[in-house]
């Protein structure tokens, strides 16, 4: 069983497409265009999806609402709100599919363990009424949608193929009480009108697409005010956690300084102290305090190296993650397949974001995940730098509030980055960020 965690992950990342790209105007241009194509059998099926929903809502809403007093209709009622969300998305994907719009579900997330509780969250999250409203509305909509349809391509056809009809002996054509064609001067006239019912056919499928794709975007999508106020949300709740993050780590660097490096130095200059004690009375032992205050001097230098190390590498700034990646590697207790494909470099602090991931992922392994190999992918893809940390061990790693991957998304978040953590028990273990930038 695969379980997947996201952390620090933004609402509503990918902007809204608000228009139906369907291809370049014109007659020939919608002629040829492939969405116009899509569109015509979902406006001739919509009605009857809309049929089904509309039936099934309208018999289990009032049996619900009715059973209510005895208790038996608050679970029949969440079903039904469910389903008709579930009818929502499935009318998002087909408008995508019809229209090439993409609209992403506008759910608010509900963290509670409890059903009532993420039931009642259901029931108070405005998107919950905008689908019914939308579900409802398909039926009358779909039926508009189905007889204009009908009409304009049955008769487009109807008058394309008369000619040919009587041509073949067919019998006279009767277009309504007082039209009818039954002579060939007659029927080649139905030509060109045939054509250009077709073309209004066209346009009226166009018309009745952006017409239809403005109605799911108004009631299936978040509101541009939402979206920009989830957003909004996100972004301080990130620089927060951000911020935290920097405030720990410069108490950890703190705690460094005075425990280790200040006091292997104290201990150098008291060396150093006493051996110029002795130098007179006692050179030999004067000798041994001076070796030993350079032991302690080396000492003290690769702390202050590995404390540097630990804030900003300084092989990053110089050579890039490329160079950066492959020293932690060659440092790995075990074997690490490393790729580094991005021909520019991203920023500085994208840099050091993609480079404490990897890091912190290699010191998780050592520690805990029992790996014998591990693989790190870097690439760029559009926009965004994408880092992957892949090994082989035990798997069940699961970003905890305080925790190692927990700060590794908060750092992602500061620059509305995104990590995720997948790690079912028993391995193995792929962490992936995501981190955009711009060259």
């Amino acid at each position: 069983m695969t379980a997947e965690t996201a952390v620090g992950r933004p609402v509503a990342r990918t902007p809204l497409r608000r228009r139906v790209p369907l291809g370049p105007n014109g007659p020939l241009g919608m002629l040829v265009d492939p969405m116009t194509w899509r569109a015509v059998p979902y406006m001739l099926a919509s009605m009857f999806y809309g049929i089904a929903c509309f039936a099934f809502l309208a018999s289990a809403i009032p049996v619900a609402l009715a059973l209510v007093i005895v208790w038996v209709g608050v679970p029949l009622l969440a079903l039904t709100m469910f389903v008709w969300r579930g009818a929502a998305m499935l009318e998002r994907r087909l408008l995508r599919l019809a229209f090439g719009v993409r609209i992403r579900d506008p759910y608010r997330p509900s963290q509670r363990k409890n059903l009532f509780l993420r039931w009642k969250d259901v029931l108070v999250d405005p998107a919950t009424w905008k689908d019914l409203l939308y579900v409802l509305l398909l039926l009358p909509i779909g039926i508009v949608e189905f007889v204009v349809s009908m009409v304009l391509w049955c008769l487009a056809f109807g008058l394309i193929v008369a000619p040919l009809a009587l041509l073949l002996g067919g019998d006279p054509l009767t277009i309504t009480d007082g039209l009818l064609i039954d002579s060939v001067p007659k029927a080649l006239l139905c030509l060109p009108v045939g054509v250009g019912v077709f073309f209004v056919a066209l346009y009226a499928t166009r018309g009745m697409a952006w017409l239809h794709m403005l109605l799911g975007v108004a009631l299936l999508s978040t509101g541009e005010k939402s979206l920009l106020a989830a957003r909004a949300a996100h972004l301080r709740a990130s620089r927060a956690r951000g911020v935290d993050a920097a405030e720990a780590e410069r108490r950890r660097i703190e705690r460094d300084l005075h425990d280790g490096a200040q006091q292997r130095l104290l201990a150098v200059a008291m060396d150093l102290g006493r051996a110029q004690a002795k130098m007179d009375s006692d050179p030999q032992a004067a000798r041994e305090l001076l070796a030993q205050a350079h032991a302690g001097t080396k000492a003290a230098i690769a702390e202050l190296r590995d404390l540097a190390r630990g804030i900003h590498p300084a092989i990053l700034t110089d050579r890039g993650l490329d160079a950066a990646l492959s020293s932690l590697a060659a440092r790995a207790p075990m074997r690490v397949d490393l790729s580094v494909k991005i021909t520019h470099r991203p920023p500085a602090a994208v840099e050091s974001i993609a480079y404490f991931i990897v890091a912190e992922s290699l010191t998780n392994m050592v520690k805990h995940s029992e790996a014998s190999e591990a693989f790190i992918r870097v690439s760029r893809q559009g926009q965004r730098v994408v880092v992957e940390v892949y090994d082989n061990g035990v798997g069940a790693a699961v970003p905890s509030a305080g925790g190692g991957l927990a700060g590794l998304a908060d750092r992602a978040a500061t620059i509305d980055g995104t990590l995720s953590v997948d790690s079912p028990p028993g391995g193995p273990t792929l962490i992936r960020a995501e981190l955009p930038c711009e060259w």
